[in-house]
Order: C-alpha cells, then sequence, then structure tokens
C-alpha cells in the first residue's frame, strides 16, 4: 500500500472520529425512538422470534412468485439470470453440489427473512407480511418440503424441518460465542 493512501486511510479514520466526538460534544443529532428502531429491527431469527403476524400457502404463493419473482428465479425455481432457488437435494456431497433453498439452507425461518428484507429485488420490503409467508410457502414447495395447501404463519414456519437442518456443524472456535454488549458498552 502507497504511503498516501495509507495517509489518506489515516485521515479518514481519524475524521470519523472527531465527527463521532463533535456530534458528543455539540448535542449533534438525537436518540433514535422506539418507533424508528421498530422500522429497522426487522431481522428473523432461526427459532421464529422477529416473526410477524400473517400468513400464507404455496397456492396463495404461486401467483405472487410468479409476478414477483420468476423473471429472476425462473417458473420453478431453477434460477437464471438469479439464483436457483429449487432441486439440488442429495447434491451436497458430490462433485457438482447444487446448493439451493431447500438442498443447503438449514431454517426456512431464513428464507422468510431474506424475502422480506431484500426481495423483490426491484422493490425490496414492499411486500406484506402474509405476502413473504405465502411466497416463502411456494419456494418450500418447489423444493418438495411443504404441502401446497399448507399454510405457513409465525407458529408453523420455525418448525418446518430443512432437508440440510443438521449439515452445519457448531464452530468451536471462541471468539465466534462471544454475547454482544448491548447496554453501556465501552
Amino acid at each position: 500500500m502507497s504511503r498516501f493512501r495509507v495517509l489518506l486511510t489515516g485521515l479518514s479514520f481519524a475524521a470519523g472520529f472527531v465527527s463521532f466526538a463533535h456530534a458528543q460534544t455539540y448535542g449533534l443529532g438525537k436518540p433514535a425512538s422506539e418507533r424508528e428502531i421498530a422500522g429497522w429491527n426487522i431481522d428473523v431469527s432461526p427459532d421464529g422470534k422477529g416473526l410477524p403476524s400473517g400468513s400464507g400457502s404455496a397456492a396463495s404463493g404461486k401467483p405472487l412468485y410468479e409476478r414477483h419473482c420468476a423473471a429472476c428465479h425462473g417458473l420453478k425455481g431453477e434460477g437464471k439470470p438469479a439464483d436457483r432457488l429449487a432441486g439440488g437435494r442429495g447434491t451436497l456431497n458430490t462433485d457438482r453440489p447444487v446448493m439451493t433453498v431447500g438442498s443447503y439452507w438449514p431454517y426456512a425461518t431464513t428464507l422468510y427473512d431474506y424475502i422480506n428484507r431484500a426481495m423483490p429485488f426491484q422493490a425490496p420490503q414492499s411486500l406484506s407480511p402474509s405476502e413473504v409467508y405465502a411466497i416463502t410457502a411456494y419456494v418450500l414447495f418447489l423444493s418438495g418440503i411443504v404441502a401446497e395447501a399448507e399454510v405457513l404463519d409465525a407458529a408453523r414456519l420455525p418448525r418446518v424441518e430443512m432437508p440440510n437442518r443438521r449439515g452445519f456443524v457448531p464452530d468451536p472456535r471462541p471468539d465466534l460465542h462471544n454475547a454482544p454488549c448491548r447496554v453501556d458498552c465501552r
């Protein structure tokens, strides 16, 4: 790295620190309200914590998927131009693994979380919770994981047993298991 780049990196860091210090000293900004935090706090845990009310089935999700998802992921989740979503079961231990929602992902709640946060690509976070449940159900149906008429909601989605649920092993590195500081952190 050139000396100039090192100097610029150092100056950028210092400027950010000074800006933070000035905000503290001069009272710039304001604490976020509970309502403002709630707008950003949309993550869903593997156990279902964070799932909103609403529900949907694969049958109700099919037209939504065709309207919002098929252009990128294919009518049957086969992919092109975006990632393949369906198929690939039983391929992870082969020379050509096909990593899809149905073959690789360990939790169905992760699918809900991803669709809710980032899809559809051109209008993320534009779907209602029931639409997200329905599309989630349809993708799981395409992968042979849920029945077409099965209704998914905050109680049922975390209980969906994904084929690769046991395919992930815990990481023994202690630095990955530290509890994050949430209050009065230095």
